[in-house]
């Protein structure tokens, strides 16, 4: 009876401890501070490692210095370089090599999604998102949540299910071409701040199905994020030496990728630095940056208060710091004549620093974005609608934006002016959108400022009128494209492909083909067996 008291009481304790810690976490999310500082590490050749550099990033609330980075500089480069050459072209597995891996994938997937649904795990990962890309509760469970979902959905035999082949009969007997998945081998990843989990985990894990050897480079700011991640997946069973993890600043990692020369490398970012690296690397990347989105609301009029509430979400959740945030508002001279827009400002006006749900700005300066908005009132017929002002009563560091969610108004017949365009279709990576009106009759007008847009991510073509959206439709190209009464840009699960279209190097995530297509080749293999026909005899020379 004592011993049976002393095991409960041991099992007791045991329980209570995991309660209160998770078996991955080098950190808790609400102790990070000035004081109690987090560190991250770099990952490579299977070994967590320091460095002789630390980088300092600051809370983005308060200023205060509450993580430290080890940066590798470009004289530490050299174990990255030859972990990714020591893995060859042909990859870690492949469908002739080692195919069990794809099994542990579905194993791991599996676990990993499960410790995700776990509320201690799931609300662990929205809170340290929230410090360090700050965005309210529900934008960043939604990030955790979608990264789940996604894990769910390569669970047992769906990582194989990935490089499924096919065959085609040949010419004659004993022969048959075979089409197969192949990946690339060592390949590189870069990810932004927005999305410090669900971006760099999609990628990863769809590079890791195919049988590549990926180093991922996430922005030091939010690199604590995916330091857990990794070790929660390493906890899952994913082996040590398979990813490889940096962190540094851009030159450094342009230097690795120079020096690495991996096969393939995905980019999400700046349409800046993905244009730079298709240079650099010859063309062997595949890009998802800059979405300067928009949104048509048709001439039929419906669910005002419904449509003004995704237009607020689309433009402002997570202070606008979505590659799919809506830039731009086609407004139907029908919608003019509703309430809408004012309804747009009372929806934006409930969003208070308090709660996250406006925010810092972790790429644009107040500075930039007032002058920005000064730029646009100058053009003939331009009026701010709300918002145009900093934040108030904040800590926010100068470094960062802080901004009230806004919209300026710009007539159509001088936004397509040669003058403005550029001007006006200038995305802002803050809570900030432009907003315009056509009339029926311009419709083709509006059509010409589609065509004439560099980036086409997202869009949404806001109507239940199908000749309007046949119209629309066929007119456009974005890649993620919704059409419909509760069309949106932003928000997309991961059950549907999202990324450009209108680009041979436009990557996708989420889905198997955006997988396949970014994280594996085709190989054909023809199979020739015989037999050589009878009394075959050497022909003439051709």
């Amino acid at each position: 009876m004592c011993l049976l008291r002393v095991l409960s009481a041991e099992f007791i304790f045991t329980i209570c401890r995991f309660a209160h810690s998770l078996p991955f976490a080098t950190v808790q999310a609400e102790e990070i501070s000035d004081s109690r500082p987090a560190e991250v590490l770099n990952l490579v050749q299977g070994k967590w490692a320091g460095s002789s550099n630390w980088n300092t990033v600051v809370d983005p609330l308060n200023g205060d210095s509450f993580i430290k980075v080890a940066e590798v500089d470009e004289t530490g480069i050299q174990p990255f370089v030859e972990s990714l050459s020591s893995c060859p072209k042909h990859g870690v597995h492949n469908p002739f090599k080692a195919p069990e891996r794809y099994l542990m994938f579905g194993e791991i997937s599996a676990k990993a999604a499960h410790m995700l649904s776990l509320p201690k795990v799931s609300d662990f990962f929205t809170r340290l998102i929230q410090r360090v890309s700050p965005k309210s509760y529900q934008q960043a469970f939604g990030e955790v949540y979608v990264t789940q979902k996604f894990l769910e959905n390569f669970c047992g035999d769906q990582v194989r299910f990935l490089a499924r082949s096919f065959g085609v009969p040949g010419n004659h007997l004993g022969q048959q071409s075979h089409g197969f998945r192949w990946p690339y081998g060592p390949v590189a990843i870069i990810t932004p701040f927005n999305f410090p989990l669900e971006i760099p985990v999609l990628q990863l894990m769809g590079a890791l199905y195919m049988g590549n050897k990926p180093v991922l480079k996430v922005d030091s700011k939010v690199s604590i994020v995916m330091d857990q991640m990794l070790r929660l997946l390493h906890n899952c069973g994913l082996p040590l030496e398979d990813v490889d993890f940096i962190n540094s600043d851009g030159k450094t990692m342009n230097k690795l990728l120079l020096e690495a020369n991996p096969r393939m490398t995905l980019f999400t970012g700046s349409s800046r630095v993905a244009e730079k690296l298709a240079v650099d690397l010859k063309g062997r990347v595949k890009l998802e940056d800059a979405g300067f989105d928009w949104k048509i609301l048709g001439p039929d009029v419906l669910q005002e208060d419904y449509i003004a509430w995704v237009c607020d979400q689309d433009a402002y959740a997570c202070s606008g710091q979505k590659c799919s945030a809506q830039s731009l508002l086609f407004m139907h001279e029908n919608w003019s004549k509703t309430s809408l827009l004012s309804k747009l400002k009372d929806l934006a006006d409930r969003r208070k620093l308090a709660d996250l749900t406006v925010g810092p700005v972790l790429t644009v300066t107040t500075d930039s974005m007032l002058e920005h908005i000064n730029k646009l009132l100058e053009i003939p017929g331009s009026k701010l609608l709300f918002g145009g002002q900093p934040l108030e009563d904040h800590s926010i560091p100068p470094i960062y934006g802080a901004m009230k969610p806004t919209a300026v108004y710009v007539p159509l017949e001088e936004i397509m002016k040669a003058k403005n365009f550029e001007l006006v279709t200038r995305e802002i990576f803050g809570p900030f959108q432009i907003v315009t009106d056509y009339k029926s009759s311009q419709l083709s007008v509006v059509l010409d400022a589609l065509e004439r847009m560099h980036n086409h991510l997202t869009a949404a073509v806001v109507s239940n009128d199908p000749l309007f959206l046949q119209e629309v439709i066929g007119q456009s190209v974005n890649g993620t494209a919704y059409a419909g009464l509760r069309a949106r840009t932003t928000g997309a699960p991961q059950n549907h492909w999202f990324g450009p279209a209108g680009d041979a190097r436009g990557a996708g995530i989420g889905t198997p083909e955006a997988i396949k297509l970014v994280w594996s080749c085709h190989r054909e293999i023809i199979y020739d067996f015989g037999p050589v026909p009878k009394n075959w005899e050497v022909p003439p020379s051709t």
